[in-house]
């Protein structure tokens, strides 16, 4: 997964239930600490800025508030995105406006700014990292690097490939990966053609309906 979508991943803890309902992945500290290690690899840099690891990290109530908040804004952005066409169902009447959104997610980019390290060893090359200054909570640490992972996203050629997934019950976003994609996985795509197998067969001859 490229590091900018890590916004994406974000973005879709937020999905079906299997039950005609909504569930969230991070629903408690444990589980956000659980997203934050699987995904080690992109957030490395943005976490060893301070004083945690990516794969050591363990999010409080207060990393998990941080985090959602970003999710809140992400996804406000994302049904923005996709205009003219409809949001997640999810997220019908439940998001902040595009402004509201876009201040928060800067104002969450802004919580820790990170300034750029060169390092040179004698006997080495030349080597990039980046540096805090002080020593930032867990909560605006998470912050800052998921919102700045979503303004890469959101400034990214991918920007005009993403998609709410049109699927019954589906609540994800997705980038199209090619021209024929419909759905965010195969299995959206089963699910909606059995659903309109199902529909022509309720409003076809003999059924009732017009025909």
């Amino acid at each position: 997964m490229h590091a900018d979508h890590l916004a994406l991943d974000l973005a879709v803890t937020i999905r079906h239930d299997g039950h005609g309902g909504v569930a969230d992945d991070l629903a408690d500290p444990a589980a956000l600490t659980g997203w934050v290690r699987a995904h080690a690899d992109g957030l490395r840099a943005d976490l060893t800025a301070g004083p945690y690891t990516a794969a050591t990290f363990t999010a409080d109530a207060a990393a998990l508030a941080a985090a959602l908040d970003v999710r809140t804004a992400v996804r406000s952005l994302f049904a923005r995105a996709v205009l003219p066409g409809p949001p997640s169902s999810a997220d019908a009447g439940r998001l902040p406006s595009a402004r509201q959104a876009l201040d928060r997610l800067n104002a969450a980019a802004a919580l820790v700014p990170v300034t750029p390290r060169l390092d040179w060893p004698q006997d080495g090359p030349a080597t990039a990292s980046r540096t805090v200054a002080g020593t930032p909570a867990a909560a605006d640490l998470l912050a800052a690097a998921l919102a700045r992972h979503a303004i890469g996203f959101l400034t990214s050629p991918d920007l005009d490939l993403l998609r709410a997934c049109p699927a019954p019950r589906c609540v994800r976003y997705f980038v199209k990966e090619h021209a024929r994609q419909e759905w965010c996985k195969p299995a959206c795509g089963n699910r909606a053609r059995v659903a309109r197998h199902h529909a022509r067969h309720r409003t076809g001859p003999g059924s009732g309906g017009a025909g």
